[in-house]
């Protein structure tokens, strides 16, 4: 039997594949059993996989074969220390959250989001200025967090819904 916290996991994915699916009308789906499939201590697995294997198993969501680029995790959890953020802390929780997306990376065009549901407080978005946006001139809504900035879910794809859709497929504006 699965834990609440597994299950609310779970939960979140689908969703976040459900919203990527409806503003690309293309298909996104969940890793099955994900949970660092090839990730972590779960490293080894590379060793008997072909690439486009490894590709399919990066991240929390299997993204359609038309975007090569895209990966992203998923974390929904009670809590988060958004006073943090505005206090310009390190916050080692999202340090961990961003250190396993980019464990995942295999090509520097690959460009990843980490999506993040705070219970009764939101939906937002992590993702790395150096590769999505303009660098001098953020969101006028989110956070700025190291090289990352932190936003709202809807109001990020309202920015950069195109620009993703071709850095995922590979192709410049």
């Amino acid at each position: 039997m699965s834990s609440k916290s597994k299950n609310k996991g779970k939960s979140w994915e689908r969703s976040v594949c459900l919203i990527l699916s409806e503003l690309y009308n293309d298909s996104f789906i969940r890793v099955p059993g994900s949970g660092a499939f090839i990730g972590g201590t779960n490293e080894f697995r590379k060793e008997t996989l072909s690439t486009e294997q490894i590709k399919l198993s990066r991240g929390d969501i299997i993204p359609p074969l038309n975007f090569p680029h895209f990966l992203a995790e998923c974390k929904n959890y009670a809590d988060f220390p958004f006073h943090q953020l505005l206090a310009n802390n390190t916050i080692k929780l999202l340090d961990t959250w961003i250190a396993q997306v980019e464990h995942d990376v295999i090509s520097e065009n690959d460009v990843w989001l980490l999506f993040i549901k705070i219970t009764r407080k939101g939906e937002f978005v992590l993702f790395n200025t150096n590769h999505l946006g303009d660098k001098l001139f953020q969101l006028p809504h989110g956070v700025s967090y190291k090289k990352y900035w932190f936003c709202e879910l809807n109001y990020f794809f309202e920015c950069y819904k195109s620009e993703l859709e071709f850095k995922w497929r590979g192709k410049d504006l």
